[in-house]
């Protein structure tokens, strides 16, 4: 994003103006830094883009080791780090209500006089929980899906039948890519009307092309990616050794961690490429672009994808990509930009020679000017606010209504659902007459045009007028 030194009035010149109507926005996930990822940081992009034009943003997560309680970003983003239980790959264990989670969700969502409850991701068990227990609290609530599911494995089924329970009541549903609003509104049974299309975008200031760090003497394929199954570890295990085979100047940057990254290892050992394969492990987002601009290829090798923010980040550093064409990968880039290759080892390894074979004939700068083109976080921002403009005019559905919702999800499972929401709206219930909404103290706002503008003032020494001028400003805010 832009430097604060460029910020006037409180906000940036790039995000435009503020929001006519400042909502109060909580986002939920389980998710979040120090964990990296596309969702995480979509999630900081737009939470920040959002206070830069004049909303109030909190952002609920669960712990990640030491890392508890409140704590405050650079970006002026509150970050609430509950002490919770996970289950597995970083997902929080349901509770259905039966636990400290609704009640220090209900006193964070009072104190911080919370309007909009927006979750992201489907994976994660804190999202999916907060949009009931807002909706049951009478907040307005959103969700968006970063990920596509099938329909024919058990845990695709089960986890479908979730998705559709909890967003049969949610009150408008974000999705990164046309292919994944077709995906879920199959798997939800949704209206489509009621489903909005809105696609990452990428930091393209801080994400810029410099082709001077490059080996000059080699070609390096970058790939970063969690080592999952489904981002085609198995894949790689393949592709790799057959295009160090045919192209003796190729080399391989490969970053990130997951169960598979074993099966990477055993690969190298296997064909004795460890003076051309480099394994980083995880990769933090502050070094994201110095990785990147080592290389001149970006592969992506994934089995599913809704949008693939990765593919976008490496073309703003000026990379040409090869990516599997799967999902919303091929709405993302242009030709120019991306070589789309079935899910298969032959034609990867195709598409790969045919990049390594062009690579010189790509223009960094080009590449990066016609994302910064398409893809931005304040349009992405002022987008989300389109649909927040929505929710507010929205009348909550009542109880007896919500409950035929969720008795519609299925025969038996619609009747579990239905004991699961009647459960939920008794403990909300219960928790009122405990503790009233009225005994909750409201925690003071973090004031971000005040804050810009004291940063200003203490950066200019030039004249003494102009810091009167701000001195004044700062008092008046």
């Amino acid at each position: 994003m832009a430097n604060a030194s460029q910020h006037h009035s409180g906000y940036s010149k790039h995000c435009g103006p503020p929001s006519s109507r400042p909502k109060r926005i909580a986002m939920v996930c389980d998710f979040f830094y120090p964990n990296t990822g596309g969702v995480e940081i979509h999630l900081y992009q737009l939470s920040t883009c959002l206070i830069k034009r004049g909303n109030k943003v909190i952002l609920i997560t669960h712990s990640y080791g030491n890392r508890k309680g409140v704590r405050y970003l650079t970006s002026g983003l509150k970050v609430y780090y509950l002490v919770y239980g996970q289950m597995y790959n970083q997902a929080a264990m349901p509770t259905f209500g039966f636990s400290t989670y609704l009640p220090i969700f209900r006193k964070i969502l009072i104190r911080e006089r919370i309007e909009i409850v927006h979750s992201h991701q489907a994976f994660s068990t804190m999202a999916l929980e907060a949009l009931l227990f807002a909706r049951t609290m009478g907040y307005k609530t959103c969700f968006t899906d970063h990920s596509l599911f099938g329909f024919a494995d058990i845990s695709s089924i089960h986890t479908n039948k979730i998705i559709r329970f909890t967003l049969s009541d949610v009150g408008h549903v974000i999705c990164v890519s046309h292919t994944s609003k077709e995906n879920t509104v199959i798997r939800a049974n949704l209206d489509p009307l009621d489903v909005s299309v809105i696609p990452n975008a990428v930091d393209y200031i801080s994400l810029t092309p410099d082709p001077s760090k490059r080996d000059p003497t080699k070609i390096t394929v970058i790939i970063l990616s969690r080592l999952v199954y489904r981002k085609g570890v198995d894949l790689m295990v393949t592709v790799i050794p057959e295009i160090c085979r045919q192209f003796p100047h190729v080399q391989f940057v490969i970053g990130g961690t997951g169960p598979m990254a074993i099966n990477l290892e055993r690969m190298i050992e296997k064909n004795c490429l460890q003076e051309r394969i480099t394994m980083l492990g995880a990769v933090t987002h502050k070094n994201l672009r110095e990785v990147l601009i080592s290389g001149h290829i970006f592969l992506n090798c994934s089995l599913t994808e809704a949008f693939c923010i990765a593919i976008v980040e490496a073309v703003s550093c000026g990379l040409l990509c090869v990516s599997t064409k799967v999902g919303g990968v091929k709405e993302v880039l242009p030709p120019e930009l991306i070589k789309l290759a079935e899910p298969c080892t032959e034609d990867i390894v195709a598409k790969l020679s045919e990049a390594i074979e062009e690579v010189g004939d790509f223009d960094p700068w080009k590449a990066h000017n016609l994302v910064k083109e398409m893809y931005s976080w304040i349009d992405i921002a002022k987008r989300t606010e389109i649909v927040y403009d929505r929710l507010m005019n929205e009348e909550p559905y009542p109880l007896i209504e919500r409950l035929c919702r969720f008795h519609n999800c299925g025969e038996w499972a619609g009747k579990l659902f239905v004991v699961v929401a009647a459960t939920v709206y008794i403990m909300c219930q219960i928790l009122e007459w405990w503790c009233p909404k009225k005994s909750i103290e409201a925690c003071p706002d973090f004031n971000y045009r005040k804050w810009e503008l004291q940063k200003k003032f203490k950066k200019n020494n030039d004249s003494g007028r102009d810091r009167n001028a701000d001195l004044l400003r700062v008092k008046q805010l």
